[in-house]
């Protein structure tokens, strides 16, 4: 047991430092992305300046508040994004995935410890770089009202997402190609994560859809916990209730992704390889 733990520590600190060099020498592949959060910010902010010019507050939340809503779904997002469900999905259409089947470590595991290794990078590439211009240049705060819960909050995100998008992968043993599937799912679910706007915009019924769906805790859950305080269709929950219920989304979906895991590898014939 303790040699399996010691072995699968070690995976991780390989394949997340490897994961980190690759990327640090494409850097400027995903410097890039630096321009994209503060232009999305910046159209954000231009827009709801002009909603709040005819009034004080939407659905509960002042000017002030909505912005920092948006910078802080922009920080949120460079450390939770996730591509595994791209990887997989290549992987098992070239017939590559078959060498993944003859490892001692689960693919699974694998790429999550690639995308450690990324979203390391990506912390001081993209994170801190745009967290200091929204804070310094923007002049927003962006200190989370419980560094703690904030921090669980985001970890349990960031899985969370990976999860999702595994499952998504996960669905290339059945289809020759996923692309379709996977922009429909990304467009659903920033939509349904109150990424692209918050859920308490959404009609009441819209809103308690959305309360039992596991897309809130992607994205309007971090926000809401970094913020102090949560509420999404009447319901009102504490920090630490919500978090709970983040927790077991996650427990969830990982029981959902070993059911599709076990079912769609019976499918792979490695066509291909």
């Amino acid at each position: 047991m303790v040699g399996g733990k010691v072995r699968h520590i070690e995976v991780l600190k390989a394949t997340a430092f490897a994961t980190y060099k690759e990327w640090a020498a494409y850097r400027s592949h995903m410097a890039v992305s630096l321009f994209v959060g503060p232009v999305f910010f910046l159209v954000q902010v231009f827009i709801w300046s002009a909603v709040y010019s005819t009034q004080s507050t939407v659905v509960g939340f002042n000017l002030e508040q909505m912005i920092l809503y948006y910078g802080i779904a922009s920080i949120i997002n460079y450390l939770i994004y996730d591509s595994c469900d791209w990887n997989l999905q290549m992987l098992i259409r070239t017939g590559k995935f078959i060498t993944f089947m003859l490892r001692p470590v689960s693919h699974c595991y694998f790429a999550l410890c690639q995308k450690l290794g990324h979203r390391l990078l990506a912390l001081w590439l993209e994170f801190i770089p745009v967290y200091l211009l929204f804070t310094f240049v923007f002049k927003i705060n962006m200190l989370p009202a419980n560094a703690f819960w904030a921090l669980v909050s985001i970890s349990l995100s960031f899985i969370l997402v990976f999860l999702t998008n595994y499952c998504i992968g996960i669905t290339g043993f059945w289809l020759t190609k996923t692309e379709g599937l996977r922009r429909a799912f990304l467009v659903m679910r920033d939509l349904c994560a109150g990424t692209l706007v918050p859920l308490t915009l959404f009609p009441g019924f819209m809103q308690r859809i959305l309360f039992f769906l596991p897309f809130q805790y992607i994205t309007y859950v971090p926000i809401r916990v970094f913020i102090g305080t949560y509420e999404l269709a009447g319901i009102e929950l504490s920090i630490p209730e919500i978090v709970g219920m983040q927790a077991l989304a996650v427990i969830v979906m990982f029981f959902v992704y070993k059911i599709l895991w076990y079912l769609g590898v019976k499918r792979f014939t490695g066509v291909g390889a």
